[in-house]
Parts: C-alpha cells; structure tokens; sequence
C-alpha cells in the first residue's frame, strides 16, 4: 500500500528570490553612483501592535499598478493606505530606494480582507523588515485569495522627516492585463508561505488523533501571469528540486489523481483538511491535480515506515500544497 511521508520543510515569512517579475518591471536597481547601501544600523520595524483599527491613520488608496508617497513625520509610526483587488490577483510590494529619503527605515505589512464590521483583522498576511534596498521593505509576492479591500501599513523606526514611496506591481494572476499564453515548459518557482491558522489548526487536531500517523502540510505560492494554467509537472518539478523532499525522486511510479480521488488517499483523521484547502484558497475541486510519491524504508527490528508525499497544484489559486502524511509501526 502507498502510504505516508515526512521530512519537513521549514516555513519561511518570505522566501520569494528570484520570483516572475511580469507586469511589475524588473526589480528596482540602485543609479550608478549612488550612496552605498546600509543595513543593520536600524532597529527592526514589527509589525504595529494590535489592535490598531483604532489608531492607525489611513493615509489614501494604494492602486494595483501605481504608487504612493507620503512623510515619516518626525517620529517613529505606521500609517496604512487600502489597496482594492480581485480574487487572485497578486502583487509585488516595495517601498522603493527612488523617492525615500536616505535613512528611512520601514517595516511593510498587509492585513485584510476587510470584514463587515470595518476590521482588517489583527494578524498580517503578509511582511517584511528589510528585503529591500538598504533597510527598506519589499514583499516580492503577495498573493490575495479573496477579493476585496486590504490594508498595506508602512512603519518607520526612525522619525526623519523624509518622503517615502510605496509601490504596488501587478506580477500575476487577476490583475494582469491581457495575459498571453505560458511558453511550452514553463517552470514555477515556490515561495513559501505560513500555512493559514485554519488549516494548521485541523492539521494539528488530527495529528494528536494516534502515535502512530503523522502528517505535515506546507504552502507553496508561484507568480503567474499567464492565461494558460502551470502544469502539474512544473508544479511537481519545482517541489522535488527542494532538497527536504529529495527522498521521493527515486519512486519510479507515481500515482496522479484527481482532487476529489485524493481524499481516499488520505488517512481518515486528515480529510477534513480536503475541503478546508479548497475553501481557504478559493479553488474549485475541477481545477485542482495531485501527484503522490512513495517510499518505504526501516528503521530496525518492527520498525518499517511508509511515507508518501502528495503535491497538490491549485492552478487558479496559484498554490502548491504539500501534504506529507506518514506511518510507521509501533
């Protein structure tokens, strides 16, 4: 029987190097002759203490596409401004080098969707201290599975009273204009993301179902700006070239399933996380493919452990699941 899996990847807040970089341009490159960049001179910038609906000054509207700027004031602060997409739609967020002040020191955020009740929740989505030029924010990929209005908060630990710019670059999915088929072979490249709090919270429940079945769950997103959808086998490509998973390369027949066959092959206690995965990112069972690798090994004496790692492509969503599940014998 094909069963199980594990070795754990490790969940970073951002790992986007060398994402897609369509419809937002190349990534920013500081002139020639410029000032030398400096980094760690600042303290970090975390995000605003919650909750902060009641204080936060919004400043204006953030337009997928466009920029904004505005004025760190003479103290340290955050000030957020609404940025309105649709389902899908992702974008590439940077407080830019050209049009902030030298020294500015920013922290970037995003919260949302925008409830009912006017809140933007108290959790970020995303954020980043200083993956940009110097010690200014970038978040090369922020993928937004709902549509609706979100806010994107800018901090500063410094009060310069210097400009700052923020820009919001369209790098795939709704907001791209008129998208063009994907080239022949096209690879995907994964970010990886937290697991929504959901999920991590029906993972962790059936986890502590028995001792003897364990399964791990990492999101994964690519930037795609195509009207044609990544291939599974980019999808697959992309995950086993990850050194975590490197003990799956060598199954020589692994099985591919439609999304709703996938469920049988999970064991009882996880598949209530089948339909949460669809309802978390928006995704139509249809669309969604998954490809199953398997291994065997033993560890001595009555210790045989079956181990199988399932790659689950949600091309609309533009998310690559990774469900590890495992099993060993006691």
């Amino acid at each position: 029987m094909k069963r199980g899996t594990a070795v754990r990847s490790a969940v970073v807040w951002m790992s986007a190097v060398g994402l897609l970089g369509a419809c937002g341009g190349q990534p920013e490159q500081a002139p020639a002759g410029d000032e030398p960049v400096t980094t760690a001179t600042q303290s970090l910038v975390p995000a605003p203490p919650a909750p902060f609906d009641s204080y936060l000054y919004i400043a204006g509207n953030l337009p997928v596409g466009g920029a904004v700027s505005s004025n760190t004031g003479t103290s340290a602060n955050y000030e957020g401004f609404k940025l309105t997409v649709a389902a899908h739609t992702q974008v590439a967020l940077e407080v830019t080098h050209l049009g902030t002040g030298v020294g500015v020191d920013t922290g970037l955020y995003v919260y949302g969707p925008k409830s009912q009740n006017g809140s933007y929740g108290y959790w970020p989505l995303y954020g980043d201290d200083d993956s940009g030029y110097g010690e200014l924010s970038k978040i090369p990929l922020a993928t937004f599975d709902q549509a609706g209005e979100y806010l994107v908060v800018v901090g500063w630990s410094n009060g310069l009273a210097k400009q700052y710019r923020l820009q919001a670059s369209c790098v795939g999915g709704a907001c791209v204009a008129n998208p063009t088929p994907a080239p022949a072979n096209t690879p995907v490249t994964l970010a990886a993301f937290p697991l929504n709090g959901n999920l991590q919270a029906l993972l962790n429940g059936a986890n502590a179902y028995r001792e003897d079945m364990y399964s791990f769950l990492d999101r994964y997103d690519f930037a795609w700006p195509y009207s044609t959808p990544a291939t599974l086998d980019a999808a697959v490509a992309a995950v086993l070239a990850r050194s975590e998973y490197r003990g799956y390369r060598n199954d020589p027949s692994p099985d591919t399933y439609t999304y709703a066959a996938f469920q049988s092959q999970m064991y009882s206690q996880f598949q209530p996380l089948h339909q949460a995965i669809l309802d978390t990112y928006g995704e139509d069972a249809a669309n969604a493919q998954v490809k199953s690798y398997f291994r065997e090994f033993s560890t001595g004496p009555n210790g045989d452990n079956w181990r199988t790692l399932n790659i689950i492509l949600l091309p609309v969503s533009r998310h690559v699941l990774v469900y590890e599940q495992t099993a060993h014998e006691i």
